[in-house]
């Protein structure tokens, strides 16, 4: 099969297309004949050699994948061979086949095409398991995303704004600011221009927002205290502005505040599974109605994978850079 390999860590250009054989199945997995692949931000990170590949997942890089089931033993899930699904892998998705957990794939909702599938897994499974599961963003609070106009932005906003809440977002400029207001954020801050924490509180009358979703890290995290409510918290899933924070634990004292986080690569199947099961109850039925529908950006052939790592790496995009690995 077409694959794409890190040769090195490295810039983009260590990312090199090669023959690989097609993946042998572990129990409890099936065979994609992968159709499109989303490029996320961890795989930037293992190119760099700056995120090790989890034991026994491929050293390929790609973390979700949408084509057709072409083997493995399907059980009593209800998808057959032949059928498009998308899912969420540990590695392996920059590649024309790909093993992925049966318990991990979603069928592709009606109306989206294969690469559009492709965009979903990765964000809405992080997105999902850290604003709703982990900071347990309720009924009536509100929920700040930095970086609004990445693709785990572009879903949180969707997502938090069409189970009703109000969002709020960060971007880097005022047409990315825009196209966060476009997607439901009833406002966006142009954080190089803006005081996003001073915003917040004015908008929210003094109060402060209930979740912070952080892709930053580093000072953003004591301004972000500065902006949340009673009883708030931060889930931090990137560290994008440095893994050090100096923050007031006085204020975590008094106001009880959390500072949590996650990763998702290295989380048991029996954990994704989880998530994906509240998924197909809860947010595939809004991708099936298209109240909400992945960003997509730029899309590029599977031998491009370079190019598609030097658009993540300049953030000029918004919403998700895409692999088409059917192209030839």
């Amino acid at each position: 099969m077409r694959a794409i390999e890190i040769t090195q860590p490295g810039g983009p250009g260590v990312l090199t297309p090669c023959e690989r054989p097609v993946p042998l199945l572990k129990p409890g997995e099936v065979l994609i004949r992968v159709l499109a692949a989303g490029v996320n931000r961890p795989d930037v990170f293992q190119r760099l050699g700056q995120y090790p590949v989890p034991p026994g997942a491929s050293d390929l890089p790609g973390l979700e994948v949408a084509g057709e089931i072409v083997d493995g033993d399907l059980g009593a899930s209800g998808f057959e061979k032949g059928d498009l699904v998308c899912a969420l892998v540990q590695g392996g998705g920059y590649a024309e086949y790909c093993a992925a957990p049966l318990d991990q794939c979603l069928p592709v909702p009606k109306g989206l095409t294969p690469l559009e599938a492709a965009a979903l897994p990765e964000t809405f499974f992080t997105v999902w398991s850290n604003v709703f599961q982990r900071a347990a963003l309720a009924e009536g609070e509100s929920l700040l995303v930095q970086g609004g106009s990445s693709g785990i932005g572009t879903t949180a906003i969707q997502l938090a704004t069409a189970l009703g809440h109000r969002v709020f977002a960060t971007a880097g400029s005022r047409d990315k600011c825009r196209a966060c207001e476009d997607l439901g954020a009833e406002r966006a801050i142009d954080y190089k221009t803006e005081d996003f924490a001073a915003v917040v509180k004015e908008l929210t009358n003094g109060k402060g927002v209930d979740v912070v979703l952080d892709m930053v890290g580093g000072d953003y995290v004591a301004r972000e205290i500065s902006c949340l409510a009673d009883d708030g918290r931060i889930v931090v899933i990137a560290l994008l502005g440095g893994a050090k924070a100096n923050v007031d634990l006085g204020q975590v004292l008094r106001r009880r505040l959390t500072i949590t986080g996650s990763t998702l690569r290295p989380r048991p199947v029996a954990f994704k599974a989880g998530i994906a099961r509240e998924l197909r109850e809860r947010v595939w039925p809004l991708l099936d109605a298209g109240r909400i529908k992945p960003v997509i950006y730029q899309t590029f052939p599977l031998e491009a994978a370079a190019d598609a790592h030097t658009l993540m790496e300049s953030s000029a995009h918004v919403g998700k850079i895409m692999l088409n690995v059917a192209a030839n």
